[in-house]
């Protein structure tokens, strides 16, 4: 098994897009698993959250859906040998991915708004914990990084199962929310690739 920082080419148009998103070079393998689990994801929690709050709207399935899609896709790409040496790539430091981990109060508002009548004191303190842990673990030394990285999601599962409110039937939103943000996406790892793998001139 190789490790192998180079990254071929981002494409033009839409496809560019697609590189930008799940990493340049992703293989077969890793395109699979990105596209099939989430979506499979999203079916299972439409069906769960009918069995526990019938009284959803349409509205709120759709965000349901939509929501199960990212969390569970990004966990996954995030993970990914190919965004891992994307996202991680030479000019990338803290500002970038604070940036990326910044975006997601979106979704915390998106919650908050349908399914918690507009907490935003609830977006306030899950997204600082949020932004608080994700600068400890960024302006840690690098070798220090992992093991703070968990344990920061460790106090955010706690927090999660014992003190943050969770609306019924999506108990696992924000574990698996500081899960693909925590480990998933900031931690830098070794991106491993396949021996059948070709480098060529085009990769940088």
């Amino acid at each position: 098994m190789n490790i192998n920082w180079n990254y071929p080419k981002v494409r033009e148009g839409f496809w560019g897009n697609i590189d930008k998103l799940i990493g340049p070079g992703a293989t077969k393998a890793e395109k699979r698993i990105q596209l099939y689990i989430p979506v499979i994801a999203g079916v299972a929690a439409i069906g769960f959250s009918r069995e526990v709050s019938s009284s959803w709207g349409i509205g709120q399935l759709i965000l349901l859906f939509l929501l199960t899609i990212d969390i569970v896709g990004g966990i996954i790409t995030n993970a990914t040998s190919s965004a891992k040496r994307w996202f991680h790539r030479e000019g990338q430091g803290v500002r970038q991915h604070l940036s990326f981990v910044a975006v997601h109060f979106v979704q915390l508002s998106l919650v908050a708004s349908l399914f918690l009548q507009g907490d935003w004191l609830w977006v306030a303190v899950t997204g600082g914990y949020m932004m608080i842990s994700s600068c400890l673990v960024l302006m840690s030394a690098l070798y220090l990084q992992r093991p703070i990285a968990l344990v920061m999601y460790a106090g955010a599962l706690l927090l999660s199962l014992y003190w943050f409110e969770a609306p019924v039937g999506l108990e696992w939103f924000l574990p698996l929310f500081y899960l693909k943000l925590l480990v998933s996406h900031i931690l830098r790892e070794e991106p491993y690739r396949p021996e059948s793998e070709q480098t060529t001139n085009e990769e940088v």
